[in-house]
């Protein structure tokens, strides 16, 4: 019997190559062959076997399907070969990237999975920023959504006024509209929400604002970054010393 490819699914984490986690590392130094998604940071690449292949598989606005499809064309055409590759993505490979789907594929083809676990940009970026997703007396509950064009579409976004601390990934673009759609379902203009751009990474920008001025597309903001909405985002600047006017320099 032909030994196939072992694929392990790695998650990169937020940027900063400081936390990954010591598995990563070790499946980066043995890596063959890595398929890196487009926010995967230089520095964490640079942790790679020197040898190992390089492959750029980012996915820009609207190519998602297409790339996606030569990803798996790629595994069904290398994978006979019995060697070590990282599916390398951004975060945490089984929050919106798409792991679970690529895990059924590889399994369904014979491959040997191995999945490692990364840390979210969800849950690291406004902790590093000093936002606590909960806090007592202030938030008991937190969630986690998608913020593209689909999402935005579809998602029942009453279902998340009772939540204390939201956080929208991939949620830039339409930031407006999910501010609109959140205070048509019942949150106040004036809660207190944050963007954390490229977090973890020397380029990490916080602007803090509220959810009226958001739904007024008033606020600047630059992709990658999370959007945090909550009355969390307040205790930022006890946490750090931020005052909020400083967010917008």
């Amino acid at each position: 019997m032909v030994q196939k490819a072992k694929v392990y699914l790695v998650g990169a984490g937020p940027g900063d190559p400081d936390l990954l986690t010591r598995k990563a590392l070790r499946a980066l130094a043995e890596a063959d062959a890595i398929l890196y998604d487009r926010l995967v940071s230089a520095e964490v690449l640079a942790l790679a076997n020197p040898i190992a292949e390089l492959i750029a598989v980012g996915k820009e606005q609207g190519q998602q399907e297409e790339i996606q499809a030569a990803i798996y064309d790629w595994f069904l055409r290398q994978g006979e070969r019995p060697r070590n590759i990282v599916r390398l993505k951004s975060g945490d490979p089984m929050v919106f990237g798409r792991g679970g789907e690529e895990w059924e594929f590889l399994l369904r083809h014979g491959f040997e999975v191995e999945v490692v676990p990364g840390v979210s940009s969800a849950i690291a970026a406004p902790a590093l920023a000093g936002i606590p997703l909960t806090q007592r007396g202030v938030a008991a509950s937190f969630a986690v959504v998608a913020g593209h064009r689909q999402s935005v579409a579809t998602l029942d976004w009453a279902i998340y006024g009772g939540i204390d601390t939201l956080v929208v990934l991939m949620g830039v673009e339409y930031r407006d509209l999910i501010a609109g759609s959140l205070i048509a379902h019942g949150r106040p203009a004036s809660q207190p929400v944050a963007f954390i751009e490229s977090s973890s990474t020397s380029s990490e920008r916080v602007v803090e604002s509220t959810l009226g001025e958001v739904a007024k597309r008033q606020v600047e903001v630059q992709a990658p970054a999370v959007f945090v909405i909550g009355e969390v985002v307040a205790l930022r600047r006890t946490l750090t010393g931020v005052r909020r006017e400083e967010a917008f320099a």
